[in-house]
């Protein structure tokens, strides 16, 4: 299943900065006919709505509660692209610090990525299906002791991602996305080689219109990318074996 972008309405979480924000800018740049741009504080988006004007629906969303999150599925009932991006990440020592840090980064990233699954999904499927993309991580993949409990929620929405497409793949496009180290805010203090928002963006519409599954839009995260799918595809078949010896 693929998604071309062109003549499309889309909604991105987090769309204030980093990843959320360059990716607004692809989907209009591609030909989005609109987009909704969510972030917690709206006033954080008017300089997207300077520069594009009605193309863009500014909206409140804090995707931890599951209550707007449902009151935005239904202002944007029309949406036919829906990428979870919005996160959150704190370098902690988990034998020393406190944890509620780890707790937010799982409300934020594991929980508010399913609360958007549930309230779009089945306006994706009425709207005659569509593409759900969720940003996880190379750190969903293998853990990052400077970022163990983000790590661990980035697994989750891995996870997570893989179930929806068991469940919901044959109506609409569910697509995981595995950056590395991306030069944002929240890699501001990550002294290595950064790919841009910007083209970390247009690989995921890339990917996106393409079929693919699973994207790995940066040069860190292309190492990740074949034994992963080589694990997936052992997966994949020992699972259709299991399914087919028990029924």
């Amino acid at each position: 299943m693929q998604t071309n972008i062109e003549g499309k309405v889309a909604l991105v979480t987090g769309s204030n900065r980093g990843i959320g924000r360059a990716l607004v800018e692809a989907l209009l740049e591609r030909g989005a006919t609109k987009v909704y741009a969510t972030a917690r504080n709206k006033d954080s988006l008017q300089e997207l709505v300077e520069n594009y004007g009605d193309r863009i629906v500014p909206l409140t969303l804090d995707v931890t509660k599951a209550e707007e999150v449902n009151a935005t599925a239904q202002t944007a009932g029309d949406v036919q692209v829906v990428i979870s991006n919005a996160g959150f990440a704190e370098n902690i020592d988990i034998f020393i610090e406190d944890l509620s840090v780890a707790r937010q980064e799982m409300e934020v990233n594991y929980w508010g990525t399913l609360n958007v699954a549930r309230a779009f999904v089945p306006v994706l499927e009425s709207n005659g299906g569509g593409a759900i993309i969720n940003i996880s991580s190379i750190a969903g993949l293998v853990n990052f002791p400077m970022f163990p409990t983000y790590s661990d929620s980035k697994a989750a929405v891995h996870s997570l991602t893989q179930g929806i497409r068991l469940i919901k793949g044959g109506s609409v496009q569910v697509v995981g996305v595995y950056p590395g180290p991306v030069d944002t805010d929240m890699a501001a203090d990550l002294e290595m080689d950064k790919a841009t928002p910007q083209s970390v963006a247009v690989s995921i519409l890339n990917a996106v219109e393409a079929g693919k599954d699973e994207v790995f839009p940066d040069p860190v995260a292309e190492g990740f990318s074949g034994p992963y799918e080589a694990g997936t595809k052992t997966l994949e078949k020992q699972t259709a074996e299991m399914l087919a010896a028990s029924s």
